[in-house]
């Protein structure tokens, strides 16, 4: 028989106050010296707490790193200059500062600790990094962390379009894992059970409580982080991307203005999950409930930008089977854009 062998987070820590005992986490886990790495644009008065956390634990801080860009290229500076001696590298913010944070982990060898601010997508624990390369988003191979600290009462405080996201980027998984058993019966692409079951689990215990409140913080924070694990279990992304990432991909590709990753995601699924057959009544009352559609509405998406993201997305990865692959779908996905009742008012 042959067995797996996965890294998940040792340390996870998920409730109201988590942020002021991050030092004693990091105590308890042997790590008296860190490196600090947080983003730049970060509210100060919480960069301050995580500096009392640790003189309160009498823990040092070698160095404190403002992340300034997803860049390749920064995270490969910030690497050459890390602390040799340090034993972690704490990762507190968004997006920016924990894809670097993973690589430079991932190239130094030394574990880290992902503080989140914000649960907007699953990329805080996740065995990738999302890095600009050359003018282009890419993924590069990463570590999972060693830890997962997340304040509900500072995720809670972050602008709700974040929370949003979060909620698009989780309910991805229904259209994604459906892609990723349909790629097994037309191609012979072999699924991993357990991801599969895992990451689909994660969007009911969502629907359970999917409130904007400290315990749908937890909720949601939960499963983003079980989506990230689904994806080491199976060493793909296939658990938790499909065609609905695809389509997602494209318009970061094209767009006059990328909305955030899980506001694209979100409403790809809808659209998605009507081409499959399966699951719009549950994302729509998952919208419904939410306020999802509001969040777009707010902000509309380009209606032209849509139709050539159609017509790109099955071309973005090669030998990544979806439903978008067989044939031209595009004309139906227009179709859908433009009689749906739900999708009105949110393009422009």
């Amino acid at each position: 028989m042959r067995s797996t062998s996965i890294v998940i987070p040792t340390l996870v820590r998920i409730k109201k106050g988590a942020l002021g005992r991050i030092g004693v986490y990091a105590w308890r886990s042997s790590f008296h010296k860190i490196v600090l790495m947080f983003n730049r644009e970060l509210d100060p008065t919480l960069v301050d707490r995580v500096n009392k956390a640790m003189a309160d634990e009498g823990i040092e801080v070698l160095a404190r790193i403002p992340v300034v860009s997803s860049s390749f290229e920064h995270a490969q500076e910030i690497f050459q200059a890390l602390p040799s001696t340090a034993d972690a590298i704490i990762a507190f913010g968004g997006g920016k500062a924990l894809d670097v944070a993973k690589y430079v982990s991932f190239l130094s060898r030394v574990p880290y600790i992902a503080v989140p601010t914000a649960l907007s997508n699953d990329g805080f624990c996740s065995p990738q990094s999302s890095l600009d390369f050359k003018g282009k988003k890419k993924s590069f191979p990463s570590v999972m962390p060693y830890g997962v600290v997340i304040d509900t009462e500072v995720c809670l405080a972050a602008p709700k379009v974040l929370w949003f996201a979060g909620i698009g980027d989780s309910v991805s998984k229904i259209t994604a894992v459906y892609d990723w058993k349909l790629a097994y019966k037309r191609r012979g692409t072999q699924v991993d059970d357990f991801a599969a079951l895992l990451s689909d689990s994660t969007v009911f215990q969502l629907m359970a409580k999917p409130d904007h409140d400290l315990e749908g913080m937890r909720l949601l924070a939960m499963a983003l982080m079980l989506n990230g694990i689904s994806m080491e279990v199976c060493g793909s992304s296939r658990p938790a991307s499909g065609s609905e990432h695809l389509i997602s991909h494209a318009l970061d590709l094209i767009s006059a203005k990328p909305r955030l990753h899980g506001l694209q995601v979100g409403i790809a699924t809808y659209m998605i999950s009507q081409l499959q057959g399966q699951g719009t009544a549950r994302i729509a009352e998952l919208f419904d409930r939410t306020g999802f559609w509001g969040a777009i509405k707010e902000d509309p998406f380009v209606r032209k930008e849509w139709v050539e993201a159609f017509k790109m997305a099955p071309t973005i990865k090669s030998n990544f089977y979806t439903i978008l692959a067989d044939h031209d779908r595009s004309e139906d996905l227009m179709k859908i854009l433009d009689s749906d009742e739900r999708l009105r008012g949110l393009f422009i």
